[in-house]
């Protein structure tokens, strides 16, 4: 294993270690923990009682956190005609349609953070499943990103819209914030977030949901939260 900096050595101090942290406790700790020259995220990580293997116990959704994540995401819309002109509109950083998909696939262009498509387009934006979708990038109807309405969609991006979904390994990861943050807003992006995950359990998911829930900033050894009092 890695020798960790003296920093984060600092940090874990800090941290006791098998201790179960109450939300407002936690949130103080990772601010003092987020020690780093450049504004830390701040990130959730929660392990989930499912099987993501199974298409019927699969978690995912978007949703917009109160205070957003501090940082504005590039978005890319893929549309034509009138349904371009209304990303532009709505402040969408790069529009395009054949002509974009084409620079992604020859180009390996990857400037921008969301794609979203009008659902005319992904029969020939699905082609890049294979180069979009491990990187999170292929728009999803469940995420909001595959819409007509792209005047909204573009708007809740940039409002501070966050997808979360499962991993390999049944965890969710979400950034919930930056460390400038105060805790008021940390925990109103928090308790959104875990309401939104906690809304989307699977009907066929049993035993306990909230395995564990672990926050952290960028740099910062991870805090355990009493994953029963959420």
């Amino acid at each position: 294993m890695p020798k960790r900096g003296k920093a984060y050595q600092e940090s874990e101090k800090l941290v006791e270690r098998n201790r179960l942290y109450d939300v407002d406790e936690a949130l103080k700790l990772v601010k003092q923990t987020a020690k780093a020259k450049f504004d830390e995220t701040v990130e959730l990580h929660i392990k989930l009682g499912v099987d993501g293997r199974h298409a019927d116990q699969q978690v995912r959704g978007a949703i917009v956190l109160p205070h957003g994540t501090g940082k504005t995401k590039r978005v890319l819309v893929i549309a034509k005609g009138e349904k371009a002109a209304e990303a532009e509109k709505a402040g969408a950083d790069f529009v395009g349609a054949e002509d974009i998909i084409t620079k992604i696939q020859n180009e390996n262009w990857f400037d921008y953070d969301v794609i979203v498509s009008t659902p005319d387009m992904m029969g020939q934006l699905g082609r890049l499943g294979r180069v979009l979708g491990p990187k999170g990038l292929m728009p999803n109807p469940k995420s909001g990103t595959v819409t007509f309405d792209l005047e909204r969609a573009v708007n809740e991006i940039k409002a501070g819209k966050v997808e979360y979904r499962l991993d390999k390994t049944n965890i969710v990861h979400v950034s919930i914030g930056k460390a400038s943050f105060d805790e008021v807003k940390l925990s109103e992006n928090l308790s959104a977030l875990i309401d939104a995950v906690v809304k989307a359990k699977p009907a066929a998911a049993k035993g306990t949901y909230l395995r564990s829930v672990t926050l952290s900033s960028t740099m910062g050894p991870g805090i355990k939260l009493n994953a029963a009092k959420l």
